[in-house]
């Protein structure tokens, strides 16, 4: 192929690009073009330069660079051929942009051609600016859109309005501009003009409290228009799958939404009215579903009567039953918003919310098992929680965690008995033991050494699970805890709770082996299972052993001279751990830990001198060869501190240094605050809580936090307490955000703020590079 020696046409340029074989031959030919276009533009030929611009503008969409037609544009635009115009606006529109400057010399140009007559020309006008329009542009040209808006041609102020809407989203503060036009083109017919109006006014709306306040006067009128659509039909010609203009349907019980939010009459004049879509609408097509789902919307979010919420729930327990898997996703978002407000109407569509949980898409059932963990209550939790179960066997992968932990914080809340929790524990630690929470080996231990009267039950249920499966180290950890603390129950007769189980110590022993040999064994795992074996020696009858592990010959070794050098107070030191009362937060749980040291300490009987000596040397057995010439460290002279030391007891550390909040956001009374904790068990962990107050007149709404970190750090956003901070300094809402720095890198905090806020929606995005050092290193 052979490229013309002169100027291609437009046709013909794209003709022998759509030829080209190769990308080399399609770069060659619009090289050769952009060459003429250029010395077209150099020699100033006025007749042809629209036709040059507009194969520019071909080479521009095919994505080769067109900016030195910049100038051009702005030539052809204040040209006074229309056939200029249009190429020339097609240009700016394309070529032009608020990050370029040169789009400020068309300003002239613009209000020009507005204050023209020709219709044409002002709606090439109005489409630039309303497409490429600056904040500068929009101040400049406020007054001729506002003038646009009452003309004659229906055209023009279709254009007019549209415009209106990008200057409101670009510079607020226009508002009171356009307050009075837009009642009288609310009496508009014009399917265009209206919905292009209620846009507007919508706009107004979420941006300024004085046009929400001057706008809920027209809320009857707005009511009246809805109402035509609903029973006769607004326009024949914009109705779609038999419903009447579903567009400006949708479009108008938003901006009743809005109105209607915080504002008892508004909310009472369109009651009846939103009763009447919700019953009348045509729901086997699509366009009807939108128009119901809109509808259920504005109920949730006005002040609606208690039996509309309660219509509101059922048509979205209807969409869950639609095949429609977008029309489900959408009804399971509704209902998890509304369970918190309308918890018993929800709970009716629970058999199907369930059903749900089966749905092979992951993103349906992820929002099911959300929706099914929040209608867990104390009358319902055994079915729920058995469907949760059976759920927790099949369910994917990514969502067995979320599963594991939705199960375990609802059966530590709602649990009917201490035997129904620790067997319901017991199936979520055997089937995602790997994906349960840190705490719920604690929480397990915690439970089953305050029920006195299920020890026995539950040492052998645990001995059963473990011998079955040593993969599960959460549930390998307590079950070793249990067998250390409780083995002698095991041995002894049956219980009259569980199947008959002949259990010989031999077998007792193997298993703990098994455990400490076990490749899939954690050291934490092997040293819960030492720990039994030296305490399991007071409780049985014959001689035990253990194996020693490389990673625990520390413990090993304090254990084996406990047996060899000190077994006169083995039975003291080795009694069951008394029980600990679960605290609140870390601080009380170190406190509580301290206690429980205490406790011990009371328990085991009071050495004479020679004894606390003997004791005491036992702390320098890695420090230096023991002997009985050996003289001790000066030390705390008391049995208790020995003990604590050589049982490897968490004897509360001195505490570190608090992590100073900081304050990272204020705006209009809202105020954002973070909070460090750096647990003293994983110095990799930061625990950051958000903390958001308000103080303003208005209640923050559909407040949502997002947060990213670096590649390098691993975030996990834990759920927040709502998504509404009361105004007035009412109660604050919080999130936690679980950070894990394994290189202890500076950390680097970017967050995302959504919120609605006096009727406006606001979007925050900031970077947090200044949290304090001790939160990271």
């Amino acid at each position: 192929m052979v490229a013309s020696s002169s100027s291609l046409k437009l046709q013909d340029l794209i003709q022998e690009i759509r030829e080209a074989k190769t990308q080399a031959q399609e770069r060659e030919v619009i090289q050769k073009e952009c060459a003429h276009i250029r010395a077209s533009f150099r020699d100033g030929d006025p007749l042809h330069r629209h036709r040059q611009l507009a194969k520019l503008l071909y080479v521009h969409l095919l994505g080769y660079p067109a900016h030195f037609g910049q100038m051009e544009c702005l030539k052809l635009i204040a040209s006074p051929r229309f056939t200029d115009k249009r190429v020339g606006y097609l240009g700016a529109m394309l070529l032009l942009d608020e990050r370029q400057d040169a789009h400020l010399l068309i300003t002239n140009s613009i209000k020009t051609d507005l204050s023209q007559g020709i219709q044409a020309v002002q709606g090439l006008a109005l489409c630039t600016l309303s497409a490429t329009g600056s904040a500068e542009m929009c101040r400049d040209l406020a007054t001729e859109v506002e003038k646009l808006l009452l003309q004659p041609s229906a055209y023009v102020r279709k254009k007019a309005v549209l415009t209106a809407v990008h200057m409101i989203r670009k510079v607020p503060e226009l508002s009171d501009i356009f307050l009075p036009p837009c009642a009288q083109l609310l009496h508009e017919h014009h399917h265009g003009i209206l919905l292009g109006t209620i846009t507007l006014i919508t706009e107004l709306c979420e941006r300024s409290p004085a046009a929400l306040k001057h706008f809920r006067k027209m809320v009857p009128q707005l009511v009246h228009i809805l109402r035509t659509l609903v029973t006769t039909g607004y326009s024949k010609e914009h109705s779609i799958s038999g419903v009447s203009d579903p567009f400006l349907q949708v479009q108008i019980l938003r901006l009743l939404r809005i109105l209607g939010r915080n504002h008892e009459e508004s909310s009472e004049t369109m009651n009846d009215l939103l009763a009447q879509v919700a019953t009348n609408t045509d729901t086997s097509r699509n366009a009807g579903n939108a128009v119901l789902f809109e509808t259920v919307l504005t109920i949730m979010d006005i002040r609606s009567a208690a039996g509309l919420r309660v219509l509101a729930v059922n048509i979205l327990g209807r969409f869950l039953l639609n095949t429609d898997r977008n029309i489900r996703y959408v009804a399971l978002t509704s209902l998890l918003r509304l369970v918190q407000s309308d918890h018993s109407a929800v709970q009716r569509h629970r058999p199907t919310v369930v059903e749900c949980l089966r749905e092979p898409d992951g993103s349906l059932s992820r929002r099911a098992l959300e929706l099914s963990l929040a209608l867990v209550n104390s009358s319902n939790v055994q079915a729920m929680i058995q469907e949760l179960q059976g759920f927790l066997e099949s369910c994917p992968p990514d969502l067995q965690a979320d599963c594991a932990s939705g199960i375990l914080l609802a059966a530590e809340r709602f649990a009917p008995t201490k035997r129904w929790h620790i067997d319901t524990t017991l199936r979520v630690l055997t089937t995602a033991g790997t994906h349960v929470r840190d705490d719920a080996v604690a929480s397990l231990t915690q439970l089953i050494g305050g029920a006195q009267e299920l020890h026995a039950y539950s040492v052998r249920r645990l001995y059963s699970a473990l011998a079955e499966d040593l993969s599960q180290q959460p549930l390998v950890q307590a079950a070793t805890w249990c067998i250390g603390e409780y083995g002698d129950l095991l041995l002894e007769g049956s219980c009259e709770e569980t199947e008959p189980l002949q259990v010989e110590e031999e077998e007792v022993l193997a298993l703990l082996e098994r455990v400490l040999q076990s490749h899939m064994s954690l050291p934490a795992t092997r040293g819960y299972a030492l720990t039994a074996l030296v305490k399991l020696s007071t409780r049985l009858r014959g001689d035990n052993k253990s194996c020693l592990d490389v990673e625990l010959q520390q413990r090993a070794v304090e254990y084996n001279t406990l047996f060899q050098k000190y077994d006169h107070v083995r039975a003291a030191i080795l009694e069951k751990i008394p029980l600990v009362e679960r605290g609140g937060s870390q601080v009380d749980e170190e406190a509580k830990e301290s206690k429980e040291t205490a406790q011990l300490s009371e328990a085991a009987p009071v050495p004479t001198e020679p004894q606390a000596s003997k004791l005491l040397d036992l702390l320098d057995l890695l420090d230096g060869p023991s002997g009985d010439a050996q003289h001790p460290r000066p030390l705390d002279p008391t049995p208790g501190s020995a003990l604590i030391h050589l049982l490897n007891l968490p004897c509360a550390p001195p505490p570190p240094a608090p992590i100073p909040n900081l304050k990272v956001f204020e705006r209009e009374g809202l105020q954002l605050d973070l909070s460090f904790v750096r647990p003293p068990g994983t110095p990799t962990l930061l625990l950051i809580t958000v903390t958001a107050t308000n103080t303003s007149g208005g209640d923050v709404t559909h407040f949502i936090c997002q947060a990213a970190v670096p590649k390098s750090f691993q975030l996990q956003l834990q759920a927040p307490s709502g998504d509404t901070v009361p105004a007035q300094g009412g109660l604050p809402m919080t999130q936690l955000l679980r950070i894990l720095n394994p290189k202890k890198a500076p950390l680097r905090l970017k967050l995302r703020l959504t919120y609605n806020h006096f009727g406006q929606s606001v979007q925050e995005i900031f970077e947090v590079n200044n949290l304090p050092v001790e939160a990271w290193q």
